[in-house]
């Protein structure tokens, strides 16, 4: 297949003779630099006092903090890289991770750890962005949603590495120790970065995506604003709502304390351990999700088939089950939020190719995935607040009928554009 005309003035990005290599390596030092970040959630709720702080609702503004510095600072990071290159962004994204990390080993009040953790949402609007960037300069028409899940779940490794080895290195090393050897492990992968190829961040136009979105039907704002929309809800869903409120789920259905097969399990054991499945299985499940949308069933099946399986298992998940076969319905949530993740990025990322090619100009494109980047941290900053704010209100289960709800409406909401 033939790449497009690319207007004067304009060069073919400078990437890797490998799209798929340049993919794994940005998202391996993704990895590396989520692995302070994953930590402090599973950390810092126990060893807060290790940490400087007093009282449990610091660890909760600190946590938060990151995703609500990452909306003022979204626009800001996208108009940096019309003027650096992405290994650029990436190589300033993963100093900053190391600096924030090795930082928790030193704080001890609560203003510099929020200062650290907005350095932190700076690295990672730098990563998300830069990925976003990366994959749109070396994938095409027929490998879009791959590399998009294949970026997505490489770098969940940091995350379960984080997580699990963060809790059990906690206990032993005690935190401050636990901070400064992450701190080094994403530091060394300022290495990976420097391999990278350079090459402007704007560089040159992405080929034609043809499968997905018709171009007629990308120009028009409804299928824009349904990919645009569709992220939030995904993120809301999954990282806000989901990730919020597991646990609490549990306690709420099974109990606090769990007996199974003669273990005895807490809440928050069980629901690490099921967050922790979802991160193994995604450097392998993404990527085949992605491609299955690439070249067999198309991005618009695919989406309707998750949306659907989503709206199921969201409504189960409100049911009175026994312990197994509930548990399978989490795990079925999870797989639908893999999918969907997967899904609506590799959507976004046809919008933004074909904004390129019709403007000429690969600025469209970026523009356009700066402003679903933004709109999908807006969702998952929001999920924990819609999801506590509707459990008040409504009970915890209900806030889950209310998701499989607006998934369903989203299936049909996709089901209506056939031209997508």
């Amino acid at each position: 297949m033939s790449g497009p005309q690319v207007p004067r003035g304009h060069h073919m990005p400078i990437c890797p003779a490998s799209g798929k290599a340049y993919v794994i390596v940005v998202s391996l030092i993704t990895a590396a630099c989520l692995f302070g970040d994953s930590m402090l959630y599973i950390v810092l709720p126990v060893h807060y006092q290790d940490a400087g702080l007093s009282s449990l609702w610091e660890v909760g503004i600190i946590l938060s903090m990151n995703r609500l510095i990452r909306l003022p600072l979204n626009p800001l990071v996208g108009r940096l890289y019309r003027v650096i290159s992405i290994r650029g962004g990436i190589l300033l994204a993963t100093l900053l991770a190391a600096v924030s990390t090795l930082g928790y080993a030193l704080a001890e009040s609560l203003a510099v750890w929020l200062l650290l953790r907005a350095v932190w949402g700076l690295s990672w609007t730098l990563l998300r962005i830069g990925g976003f960037f990366c994959i749109l300069d070396v994938s095409d028409n027929s490998t879009r949603g791959y590399y998009m899940g294949l970026y997505n779940g490489l770098y969940r490794i940091g995350s379960l590495v984080g997580m699990l080895l963060g809790g059990i290195l906690a206990d032993f090393m005690g935190f401050s120790a636990t901070a400064a050897l992450f701190g080094s492990g994403t530091a060394l992968s300022m290495f990976a970065a420097l391999t990278l190829s350079g090459g402007r961040a704007g560089a040159g136009l992405p080929e034609d995506g043809g499968n997905s979105l018709p171009r007629a039907r990308t120009r028009a704002e409804g299928i824009v604003l349904l990919v645009l929309v569709t992220g939030a809800v995904e993120a809301l869903a999954y990282q806000g709502l989901y990730a919020a409120t597991l646990t609490r789920m549990i306690s709420r259905h099974l109990g606090d304390v769990i007996m199974f097969g003669g273990l005895v399990l807490g809440a928050a054991t069980l629901g690490g351990a099921l967050q922790a499945l979802r991160w193994a299985w995604e450097p392998w499940v993404a990527p085949w999700f992605g491609r299955l949308s690439d070249l067999r069933f198309g991005r618009r099946n695919m989406m309707i088939a998750s949306l659907l399986f989503a709206a199921l298992t969201f409504g189960m998940s409100a049911l009175p089950l026994p312990l197994v076969p509930w548990c399978l319905v989490l795990l079925g949530v999870e797989l639908s939020g893999t999918a969907l993740t997967t899904l609506a990025d590799a959507a976004a990322s046809d919008v933004a190719t074909r904004r390129s090619l019709s403007a000429g100009s690969e600025q469209a494109g970026r523009d356009f995935m700066r402003r679903y980047s933004l709109i999908v941290d807006c969702g998952a900053a929001l999920g924990p607040f819609a999801a506590y704010g509707m459990g008040e209100l409504l009970g915890m289960d209900a806030a889950y009928l209310c998701l499989a709800a607006i998934m369903l409406a989203f299936g049909a909401a996709w089901m209506r554009e056939r031209g997508a």
